[in-house]
């Protein structure tokens, strides 16, 4: 069993031998066990104690007291399991996936602040995994049905005196009649009781008794109905600030408007005091009022949440809550605005930073919008997009974003243009569907304001919405962007945009192209930590590597794809680069390797309702089905990517679908509609690839063999004229197999074997007895000598020699075309082909039709 879920024991644990056994037979026997008392009565150490004896397979730990936000419960507890983050969807389905596996102890402490959701989470978490058991610390129920309760005792006189001795560091303490009466008074408050004994290297012990007597008597006279064990915390502490120096008393006030914990620099930003902090701190660490962490890079201190609220209402008593709050939201905003620099040149330096104080953040934030003045929060707001675009808190931040900018309602400023870009970039990951709408608002608004790195960045937003229902828009649109991004030197848009315009010459197949712009991009982006677009277009480039022939390094290229999207913890980038490596991998012949990529996603998809969106996905799936020979598995999942849950426009994702519903539906009037479906889009999107794989289906459908190997040969064409290496050795092994086993098909299949191996693609399965001679002369012919070969071989066994009836198919479209009086630029763009092929056609179609040129072909198409 791993214990690294649990956190470490900094101090001795003292006693409550009897309270341990009880706890440990509660979660033995209860599903949900609530440890519950008033705060400072030692529920997060008897929890920790409990959690780590207990015999379960896993175990995390979920600390909750640092935010006061209810959306963010569920996303502490995918922190705490490590699952991705999955936009726009609650997630619970993800982590009842997770915690579903095995026999698990989650463990949530501190759940009274945002009990409801807290509830919320355990309780659905409860009803998904039969093998879950939860333990929670709370000074109040969850309320949940089956759920045991169990209240803290007070810790027994003889516990609480070897407490005090051993904090105390002096263990005759523990037999000092003083310190018996003091222990006793303290009425087994682990918390006061540790209070109590920080002072006992500076007060004697009778002064501390004598202190908890004056402060006692002050509580009897206080408000009544306060449980007694309240009141005996609440005059620990107070008596314990009574004893601080000023300077303390004043620092320890201020603290308690940090959530999540500050270093000693955010304390000095803070203090009103201009002198140093750090002795003060010490001072508070050694009485236990504050808790360092020193295993980082620098110390981190941090308040019990039972302190915080002490010395919050120390400081409101005092009157100047607003003041500090005030000065706690310059502070952020100084902080956060001293990293800015790093946006451009480390991005993970600058993610890990903000993660760092991000409570903080969210706090004055949330605070500073709801002041009369709200300009710095909607100021602090304005900075952290980028956060938000690729952080599980991408939700709030949303939410944080829209009440800014609501107050800015009407204002056309540069402020406004940047909270409303902010919202765009958040809503890219998080809420797709309202994305292109507030780039659209933010561009215009930048452009007016003169907040030029805005415009473009809501620019380039714009264009990769336009990439899914009009790719020569996205161009020109990314095109621009580029353009401002290099006058502005605004290297994230200028190399996101060489990736989205490689985008669109990879959905055209010109993979070439596509490459130096993905390569290009994809540095320039890692290099400054823009792991988001990066892993994009490293994923996309791997595709376009393999489909071009080269799937060794495309494999490379999938793998690091997925190395660069895992820190981020993000279910879109990371099923991006595995679907990419899915893909590569079941090109390449592993289906197992394909599978393995893919089983992460599987998961998930089966535990989320509804699933989340990625495109390929379902297709992807179902390819491997088919490939097993499960028709009825691969509609079903070719079905599910034609419902479009990702609200992507028809024409772009679904064609890949239809192509493998076709072949999973098998010969027939259903089939043959989805191949047109696809050709059809393939032509209206100018994607040669597409209509190429339309007609290779069209082939394996075509009921005579004259048909399929005519629709063959087209998808040959055109996978030639745009160096598809990988699916011309599929177009060339369909074709062998209609040639029926002579010498022709031999040299054919021999060429695919060394086609295969060169692009590392696993071997044939087909073999040919008898015709081995042929076949090693195949062997002797590079890829794109057998793709000569086979179309110089092209209908050549049964069509006449002249007329109509000896054009190819591919002849008689490129006549049709010119019968209506299209250039042969114009055919050429139309049919995916370069104007020298066009020519060449017609020259073919001329000869055989016994006529000369353009006004001869007219005349005999006439007549």
């Amino acid at each position: 069993m791993d214990d690294g879920a649990i956190p470490l024991e900094l101090t001795g644990f003292i006693g409550r031998d009897a309270e341990l056994r009880a706890v440990g037979a509660a979660v033995a026997s209860s599903r949900l066990v609530s440890l519950v008392g008033p705060g400072g009565c030692g529920k997060t150490r008897l929890a920790i104690r409990a959690a780590r004896d207990a015999a379960f397979e896993g175990r995390h730990w979920v600390d909750l007291s640092a935010t006061a936000d209810p959306l963010a419960v569920p996303e502490l507890v995918a922190d705490a399991l490590g699952v991705l983050r999955t936009a726009d969807r609650d997630g619970i389905g993800v982590l009842a996936g997770r915690l579903a596996e095995q026999r698990t102890l989650l463990c949530l402490d501190n759940c009274e602040h945002v009990r409801e959701a807290a509830a919320d989470v355990v309780g659905e978490l409860l009803r998904r995994c039969p093998l879950l058991t939860v333990l929670c610390t709370s000074r109040e129920p969850l309320r949940l049905p089956g759920e045991a309760v169990w209240r803290v005792p007070p810790m027994s006189r003889e516990d609480s005196v070897r407490l005090f001795a051993e904090r105390a560091g002096d263990l005759g303490a523990a037999q000092d009649p003083v310190v018996l009466a003091a222990c006793a008074r303290m009425e087994g408050m682990p918390l006061a009781v540790e209070l109590a004994a920080a002072w006992s290297g500076t007060l004697s012990m009778r002064e501390i008794l004598d202190g908890l007597d004056d402060r006692f008597r002050l509580l009897v006279r206080g408000p009544h109905g306060v449980a007694a064990r309240h009141q005996t915390l609440a005059a620990s502490m107070a008596w314990s600030y009574d004893l601080l120096q000023e300077s303390e008393r004043r620092l320890f006030e201020q603290l308690a408007v940090f959530r999540g914990g500050f270093c000693a620099a955010s304390a000095q930003s803070l203090c009103e005091e201009r002198g140093p902090v750090l002795e003060s701190l010490r001072s508070l660490v050694e009485k236990s009022l504050l808790v360092a962490d020193t295993g980082g890079a620098a110390t981190r201190f941090r308040m019990l949440e039972t302190v915080r609220e002490f010395a919050g209402q120390c400081l409101e008593a005092t009157g100047a809550g607003d003041a500090v709050r005030g000065r706690h939201l310059e502070t952020c905003l100084s902080q956060v605005r001293s990293w800015r620099a790093l946006i451009d040149t480390d991005k993970d330096a600058w993610r890990a930073a903000v993660a760092s104080e991000y409570e903080n953040f969210h706090a004055a934030i949330d605070w500073g919008l709801s002041r009369p003045d709200p300009v710095l929060g909607r100021e602090l707001a304005a900075e952290l997009p980028w956060f938000w675009h690729s952080s599980r808190r991408g939700r709030e931040g949303l939410e944080l974003l829209r009440r800014a900018a609501r107050l800015g309602e009407g204002e056309r400023t540069p402020l406004q243009a940047r909270l409303l870009t902010g919202t765009a970039l958040v809503a890219d990951t998080n809420e797709r569907r309202t994305g292109s709408e507030l780039a659209a608002q933010a561009f215009a608004l930048a452009e007016e304001a003169g907040e030029k790195r805005s415009a473009c960045l809501a620019l380039l937003l714009t264009a990769i919405d336009r990439l899914y229902d009009d790719l020569d828009a996205a161009q020109q649109m990314a095109s621009e962007a580029r353009e401002r991004a290099a006058g502005l030197g605004d290297g994230f848009v200028r190399d996101a945009a060489n990736v989205l315009i490689g985008m669109v010459h990879h959905r055209r197949d010109d993979h070439a192209r596509a490459a130096g712009l993905l390569e290009d991009g994809m540095r320039g982006l890692a290099a400054r930590g823009d792991r988001e677009v990066a892993s994009t277009a490293c994923g996309i480039l791997a595709v376009s590597m393999a489909l071009g022939g080269d799937l060794r390094r495309a494999d490379e290229r999938a793998r690091e794809a997925l190395a660069l999207a895992e820190p981020l913890g993000d279910f879109h980038r990371i099923g991006m680069a595995r679907i990419a490596l899915a893909r590569v991998a079941r090109w390449a012949g592993r289906p197992a390797d394909s599978w393995a990529a893919l089983a992460l996603l599987v998961e998930i998809d089966a535990n989320v309702e509804p699933p989340p969106f990625i495109p390929w996905f379902f297709t992807c799936v179902g390819d491997l089905h088919l490939d097993a020979g499960d028709r009825a598995q691969a509609r079903h999942w070719y079905e599910r990517d034609l419902a479009n849950p990702g609200g992507i426009p028809e024409h772009l994702l679904a064609p890949d679908a239809r192509l493998g519903l076709a072949r999973a539906l098998g010969p027939g009037d259903a089939a043959n509609a989805h191949v047109e479906m696809a050709m059809r889009a393939g032509r209206e999107l100018q994607m040669p690839g597409l209509v190429a794989d339309a007609f290779e289906v069209r082939g394996e459908l075509a009921p005579d063999p004259k048909w399929a190997e005519e629709a063959h040969h087209e998808a040959l064409a055109i996978r030639a004229e745009h160096g598809l290496r990988l699916s011309c050795v599929s177009s060339l092994e369909h074709l062998a197999a209609l040639a029926e086993g002579g010498p022709e098909a031999a040299r054919l299949f021999g060429a695919c074997d060394r086609a295969r191996e060169e692009i590392g693609l696993s071997p044939s399965e087909l073999d040919l007895p008898g015709e081995s001679e042929a076949r090693r002369e195949g062997r002797s012919m590079a890829l794109e000598e057998a793709v000569a070969y086979a179309r110089r071989a092209r209908g050549r066994r049964s069509r006449p020699a002249s007329g109509w009836a000896s054009l190819t198919p591919t002849e008689v479209s490129v006549v049709e075309l010119a019968i209506t009086g299209m250039t042969n630029p114009e055919i050429a763009g139309k049919l995916f082909m370069s104007r020298a092929t066009v020519k060449t056609h017609l020259s073919h179609a001329y000869a055989k039709l016994g006529i000369a040129n353009r006004t001869q072909l007219a005349t005999v198409a006439r007549n």
